[in-house]
């Protein structure tokens, strides 16, 4: 009974430790910084190749012209309206 008990006592305390470790990671993965930092590392990726360090063009086409595609637009919606 004792040793079974003790094989009890170890296992609550391994299953401690690890939901410990679980909502360490959880509220480092939640936390504000990291959070940006993640999403400022993944703007990063979409312009600028990881791996090699390069730009990749055309996703940096896609944008600019994506924004000078709505400012033309905005110039012209003006120049109707009045």
């Amino acid at each position: 009974m004792s040793n079974e008990l003790s094989d009890l006592e170890r296992e609550i305390e391994e299953t401690r430790e690890r939901l410990a470790v679980t909502i360490d990671q959880l509220l480092h993965r939640s936390h504000p910084k990291t959070i940006a930092s993640r999403e400022v590392a993944s703007a990063k990726a979409f312009f600028i190749d990881p791996a090699t360090g390069q730009p990749r063009t055309e996703n940096i086409l896609k944008v600019v012209g994506g924004l000078v595609g709505t400012a033309v637009l905005f110039v012209v919606v003006r120049k109707v309206a009045r």
